[in-house]
């Protein structure tokens, strides 16, 4: 490689490995080495100088990265070690990248955890500094992950008040689009007990796209059938991690899966690859791997790529993995679908006036109100298991008809003195690529309420 002749005083080429030439303008031949050192710590570079000194030209030994854990089929990657040393490193565009940075609030505070009174400290790695020591801090790492995203890329970004206004800050100046700040509210928070403020319950998650101007990849379509068919808020409304994601270990800050199913379907679509730079134990990989997508994460502390490689294992099992996608699935928000047996007529007749009606009162056969009625979207009419179709809502919640109400309209309404009637769009049929089986011995007949992720598969 020849070295490029400028109108500098130095001018140094550093080739990395694998990927492509990197260019810096120092002023003077101790500062090239600086910005060497900074950029390439564990690399040897050779500086050869013409008699001018007005030209520098260093070449990187060669060198491979070696992940700590790499699966079978290669779509989860993990690195040990620090990400200010190896995101320059990465040959790599990522489609999103989701980072959990330290809050910083490791400051010797007590919290309620379990019933038990606990300290608020993670590790040496969510000490605090000065607000100019955490801004430094934040660009730095934030600038890395502007030159990974894809032009059409985005960055999800979890904080508290501790940190998330200096995190905005730096997207801005980075020339970052911030789209929208989610508000994760936490319906199982611990207590306040110190009694002097409100209950910490939330946290905040910014996501912007990489350039002001340029399109990003929002699949808005699926967060609106998520939503029962009207546009997902920018509130979440999702438990904080639960057991069942402690199996083999616990992280401190983990973040449950639940969340990064949410923001994995919204903006990135099957196959694409997702960078975390703070992987912790590795929530955003499981997630990404359970929804079709590849996963590099970067880890600094040894016993959390441990605790990741554990995790990742687990779902080589088949059986295991499928456990994980339908809890993760499940949240307080997930849209459920009434499936309701009607007659042949009454099938016909329910689709053309957009009614479904069921038996309410205390007779055989009526409406049992069960875990997930007042979060109904949809509705599945079938007769005896046969001809399914699923159609959204138009209003939430259900009426009380009289059976000769029903009647008037030419339905068999006969077994009941009263009905509960939902309204649904019979024009706007949903596909759906789930077919529950519906032919069962006993109980066909027997209304159901099943969760939307059943009879769709939402990737």
């Amino acid at each position: 490689m020849q070295p490029i002749r400028l109108q500098m005083e130095y001018q140094v080429t550093i080739k990395e490995t694998h990927s492509h030439a990197l260019r810096i303008n120092p002023s003077s031949a101790k500062e090239a080495e600086e910005k060497r050192r900074e950029i390439y710590s564990n690399e040897e570079i050779a500086f050869d100088y013409s008699d001018q000194f007005s030209d520098v030209l260093a070449k990187a030994k060669e060198e491979t990265l070696t992940p700590y854990y790499r699966s079978k089929d290669c779509d989860f990657t993990l690195f040990n070690g620090d990400c200010f040393e190896l995101l320059p490193r990465l040959n790599f565009k990522f489609d999103m990248i989701f980072a959990d940075p330290p809050y910083f609030l490791s400051n010797d505070g007590i919290s309620v955890q379990s019933g038990k009174i606990v300290s608020v400290n993670k590790g040496e790695w969510d000490k605090g500094g000065t607000p100019e020591q955490i801004k430094n801090f934040n660009k730095r790492w934030i600038k890395f992950c502007h030159d990974k995203l894809k032009e059409d890329g985005t960055i999800w970004i979890t904080g508290t008040y501790h940190n998330i206004f200096s995190v905005a800050n730096c997207l801005t100046e980075l020339g970052f689009k911030i789209l929208n700040v989610i508000t994760w509210a936490k319906n199982n928070p611990p207590p306040n007990i110190s009694c002097r403020y409100f209950t910490y319950s939330t946290e905040f998650i910014i996501w912007a796209r990489k350039y002001e101007k340029k399109p990003h990849k929002f699949n808005y379509e699926t967060m609106k059938l998520l939503n029962g068919g009207t546009q997902m808020t920018d509130v979440w409304r999702i438990p904080a991690v639960g057991m069942w994601e402690k199996a083999c270990g616990k992280h401190p800050t983990q973040k449950p899966l639940r969340l990064l199913y949410r923001i994995i379907l919204a903006s990135t679509n099957e196959g694409d690859t997702i960078l975390d730079p703070f992987a912790g134990s590795s929530t955003t990989g499981i997630a990404a791997n359970l929804l079709g997508r590849k996963f590099i994460g970067i880890e600094q502390e040894q016993e959390f790529v441990e605790l990741s490689y554990r995790r990742r294992e687990l779902l080589d099992n088949s059986v295991e993995a499928q456990k994980l996608l339908k809890k993760m699935r499940e949240t307080p928000e997930e849209i459920m679908v009434l499936v309701n047996h009607a007659r042949p007529k009454d099938y016909q007749l329910m689709i053309e006036k957009g009614i479904c009606y069921l038996r309410a009162g205390d007779s055989k056969g009526s409406l049992l109100v069960q875990k997930g009625f007042e979060r109904l979207g949809y509705v599945l009419l079938h007769t005896n298991g046969d001809n399914p179709q699923l159609y959204p809502l138009t209003k939430k919640g259900f009426q009380i008809w009289t059976a000769e109400s029903l009647q008037e309209l030419g339905f068999s309404a006969e077994h009941a003195p009263y009905y509960a009637v939902l309204c649904f769009d019979s024009s706007n049929p949903i596909l759906y690529d789930q077919p529950v089986n519906l032919h069962q011995r006993t109980y066909t007949n027997v209304v159901k309420i099943k969760p939307l992720s059943d009879f769709i598969r939402i990737k």
